[in-house]
């Protein structure tokens, strides 16, 4: 397990800091068992960016089999780390999981989607609706959207068919 690093771009009290650094190698801890037990192998990161606690297994050999389907796997392992994290600290953990690097790339992915969307939306002036996302991929999406001068996002619908629709301004 490789010792936390904290985001020189961000600035977060020391015990806030030392708290989410807490965080983190417990879910390190939980996870470095899990992947034992599992018969995983894998290099456990431990980092904090911003205001929660960022925790990534990569090296291993057939680490996507514990991303599945559209990162359901990914997520879920997400929840039970969270979980087990707030067991230990009694606070509900914001901690983030990535695995074989796939919510890096999906979340570059995403961006580039937003961005490719608001752009085609400002020449043409039409609306366009994206494809049904979780909250954290509309999240990334609405972040984008927001970068380019002249449109704006929402998100329509009810959950699980909710969409970000790009509109200009």
């Amino acid at each position: 397990m490789t010792a936390p690093t904290q985001n020189p771009d961000t600035e977060v009290d020391s015990d806030s800091d030392d708290y989410l650094i807490e965080e983190g190698e417990i879910a390190g801890d939980y996870l470095e068992q899990l992947l034992d037990v599992l018969d995983f192998d894998g290099d456990i990161d431990l980092d904090v960016d911003g205001d929660r606690a960022v925790v990534s297994i990569d090296g291993g050999d057939d680490l996507t089999k514990l991303v599945g389907r559209k990162g359901e796997v990914l997520d879920a392992l997400q929840e039970l780390t969270r979980l087990a994290v707030q067991q230990a600290t009694g606070e509900r953990s914001r901690l983030m999981l990535d695995i074989a690097g796939w919510r890096a790339g999906r979340r570059a992915e995403l961006t580039e989607l937003g961005s490719s969307a608001a752009r085609r939306v400002l020449e043409s002036g039409e609306r366009e609706e994206l494809a049904p996302m979780t909250p954290f991929e509309r999240k990334i999406v609405h972040d984008a959207v927001a970068k380019v001068d002249g449109v704006s996002s929402e998100s329509e619908g009810a959950e699980p068919s909710r969409r970000v629709v790009v509109i200009k301004d």
